[in-house]
Parts: C-alpha cells; sequence; structure tokens
C-alpha cells in the first residue's frame, strides 16, 4: 500500500517568514546571498500570488539580529508581524501561535534564518500539534551544508516535507492552464532563464 501524497492546497495553506532580519542574514553561508534573497523574495511573491495568509516575525531585533529586511516590511504592510522580544523558538510566542491558528489554514509553508533554530524549532512544534509543514529548504539558510543537513534530517525524520519555492509554486498552481501568464511572470522575475522561456512563449502566441 502506497503512502499519502500529501500536497499543498492553495486553500489550506499560510506561509510563515521567520527572522529574515538584517543581521542574521551575514551568517547565511550554504547558499549564495544574492541567490538566497532571490529565493526569499520569490517566497513572498509567491505567497502574494496565491493569496496566502503571511505572517512575518522576528527575534530580538534591538539586539545584533537586526530588523527584518524591509523588502519583506513593503510586500506585506497588512500582515501579522510577530516582534518577538526573545524567544528563539517563535512557536513559544503566544501571538506567534495565535497568529497562526488564526489562518484557519492546516498547512504552514515556512522559511527563515538560521535553518537548524529558526526554521527547524517551530516547525517541529508546529509538527506536534498535527499541521503539516513544508520547509522551503532554498529560502531557509545557515552556517554551511553540515548544519543545514543536519537540520533537514531532524525535520523530514519528524514528517516535514523539504520543497524549494519552484516546487511548491508548481504544487500551489496545478494546472498551467489556471493561469499561465501570472505564473510564467512569477517564475520570470525570479528566475533568470525562465525569463527567456517566458519571453519566447509570449513572441510565439503573439504571432
Amino acid at each position: 500500500m502506497g503512502k499519502p501524497y500529501v500536497r499543498l492546497d492553495k486553500d489550506n495553506a499560510a506561509v510563515l517568514l521567520v527572522d529574515h532580519q538584517t543581521g542574521l542574514l551575514s551568517l547565511v553561508r550554504d547558499i549564495d546571498p544574492d541567490k538566497f534573497k532571490n529565493n526569499v523574495l520569490a517566497l513572498a511573491a509567491l505567497a502574494q500570488y496565491f493569496k496566502l495568509p503571511t505572517i512575518l516575525t522576528t527575534s530580538f531585533e534591538d539586539g545584533p539580529n537586526g530588523p527584518l529586511v524591509p523588502e519583506l516590511v513593503d510586500m506585506f504592510p497588512d500582515s501579522p508581524f510577530i516582534a518577538r522580544p526573545g524567544q528563539i523558538n517563535a512557536w513559544d510566542n503566544d501571538d506567534f501561535v495565535q497568529a497562526v491558528k488564526a489562518t484557519g489554514k492546516k498547512q504552514l509553508i515556512i522559511a527563515g534564518v538560521v535553518t537548524e533554530v529558526c526554521v527547524a524549532f517551530p516547525t517541529l512544534s508546529a509538527l506536534a500539534e498535527d499541521f503539516d509543514v513544508f520547509v522551503i529548504t532554498d529560502a531557509s539558510g545557515t552556517f554551511n551544508q553540515m548544519t543545514r543537513d543536519a537540520a533537514w534530517d531532524r525535520m523530514s525524520q519528524a514528517g516535514a516535507q523539504l520543497m524549494t519555492w519552484f516546487a511548491a509554486a508548481g504544487e500551489l498552481h496545478r494546472d498551467w492552464r489556471n493561469d499561465v501568464d501570472g505564473l510564467g511572470t512569477l517564475f520570470g522575475a525570479h528566475i533568470p532563464d525562465y525569463k527567456n522561456l517566458i519571453t519566447s512563449y509570449v513572441k510565439n502566441t503573439a504571432k
């Protein structure tokens, strides 16, 4: 008997952006900094495109972690923003958990810095409360590949699904015919080679 395929559902998913702070971003070494920021903004754009409830949180902003990256602030002016005074695990903050549960969604798409702490801890906590958790690996970063791989193993063994933002977008969209131009624009804005593909498609279909 096969295992059930639990796929992302745009009507039952929320996005959690955890600790993408200016200070913490300087710690990310397992992925190129420019690529990493592009992936984070791609995930944010995905959340906007599919109209997914999005929750932002930071930890100890007044310390070395720094403020949330300004692009995310600008993209989600009306989303819940939880500035945690000190809790390392976002799930230990009642306001954050209440904001998550207030969405009414059971699928949580999560990314953050650093992977083995800011992503792993709330992921494990949410799994323990029967949420389905989808970790966006390329929009999460940490010190090196060793710590990243250990975190991935820990989360996946606990039941989290590991995905890229591109895979998440495809699974949420399900069928190209739902909106070719919209999804193509999203991909093209964050994947240079895909922009070439979409440009060619638009030119050919305009004939």
